[in-house]
């Protein structure tokens, strides 16, 4: 049995051949293929207006500085990658770090009560985690109630559709739905927004090449669209095998001490297969099992640490912040092989093998 990681591109023969064509041609940096690409992303999440950028982390950045003046205060999730809250920080903005739901997501009902109180706040930065897709009724209420900006950091759930909120980025990385190497996006209806960022990703020039602002070199090119191209026309198959897993699992871990983190729905693209686990009925700790698992070539991990607990946001004077449904859900969280690659024997392993570690590990019967 080949090492089994959490997650892992889908790169096929097409891939390969659209590939090697890009390579031959006149254009390997920004080319017809950028365009091409961005008119998909935009189609696929039914926006009027796509910047595609060399990676996730660029799109939020740009996001921010369009979004975002100085001070301006936005509320976060601690459950995301750090980029999320980071893209904030770069606008020299503020993050106010919000609990979590039960389903891992920013809890936007505690959202309001926060602008309830605080008609200083300016936006929402939220996440639609795992691949569960955020509530879009609540936001446009939140948006329409409190005169704020929405972006949602949808690096989770590449096919969902722009609806209320300002602006929404993606993620190419290869663990995510399509992979171009590195690669991200941003899509807006907002026309202003679109011209702004496209704008920032290339050194802060407009189409006359005169620079108007402080921008970056955050390009995508030819050769990463090319790829990002063959992929997406594959979309819907890579989220119906990442569903197919998940289901699978979830009739795999009925009954025992592996809880998916909400039960198997169809509005969830499953960019991660998150379970919890109550290590305090067990004598082995988080970590001791994911040394157990990958000494049996299975490869778990942890999505993710708190990002206001992180060294930095300490620094910055985070950590204390209440959120005990997000302290809880990091002591107990995992996440499971899940990509389109993953083959039945494989999925059969991982369960097997989680299942045979937690067999001897269960207080009062642990085997000698």
């Amino acid at each position: 049995m080949n090492f089994i990681p959490y997650g892992k591109q889908t790169i096929e023969e097409e891939d390969v051949s659209n590939f090697i064509d890009t390579l031959k041609s006149d254009f390997l940096t920004t080319g017809l293929k950028v365009n091409e690409f961005e008119r998909e992303i935009y189609e696929v999440s039914n926006a009027k207006y796509c910047v595609s950028v060399s990676n996730g982390t660029a799109a939020l950045h740009l996001s921010a500085l369009a979004l975002l003046n100085e001070g301006d205060k936005v509320l976060t999730t601690p459950n995301s990658f750090i980029a999320t809250s980071n893209s904030i920080l770069y606008a020299k903005a503020i993050p106010i770090f919000v609990d979590i739901c039960e389903d891992g997501s920013i809890d936007l009902d505690l959202c309001e009560e926060i602008l309830k109180k605080d008609a200083t706040i300016k936006a929402i930065f939220a996440v639609s985690f795992s691949g569960k897709i955020l509530d879009k009724k609540r936001l446009q209420e939140l948006k329409n109630t409190y005169t704020i900006k929405i972006l949602e950091d949808n690096a989770h759930t590449l096919g969902v559709k722009l609806t209320y909120s300002d602006i929404s980025t993606f993620s190419f990385h290869p663990v995510k739905h399509i992979a171009t190497g590195e690669g991200g996006a941003v899509v807006t209806n907002d026309k202003s927004l679109y011209e702004k960022i496209k704008m920032l990703r290339n050194h802060g020039q407009d189409d006359k090449h005169q620079m108007l602002d402080l921008g970056f070199n955050y390009r995508l090119s030819d050769i990463s669209s090319t790829l990002g191209l063959s992929q997406i026309k594959k979309l819907g198959l890579f989220i119906g095998k990442r569903q197919e897993v998940a289901k699978r699992y979830d009739k795999a871990f009925e009954n025992t001490i592996v809880k998916p983190l909400y039960k198997f729905t169809e509005t969830s693209l499953y960019h991660l297969y998150v379970v919890r686990i109550d290590f305090s009925k067990l004598d082995i700790s988080k970590n001791e099992l994911i040394i157990k698992m990958r000494e049996k070539k299975i490869g778990l991990q942890v999505h993710y640490k708190p990002i206001n607990k992180q060294p930095y946001y300490k620094n910055l004077g985070y950590g204390s912040e209440n959120t005990p449904m997000m302290d809880k859900y990091f002591q107990e969280c995992l996440s499971l092989p899940c990509y389109p690659l993953l083959s039945e024997d494989e999925q059969e392993y991982v369960i097997k093998s989680l299942l045979e570690v937690f067999s001897k590990r269960v207080q009062g019967t642990r085997n000698a």
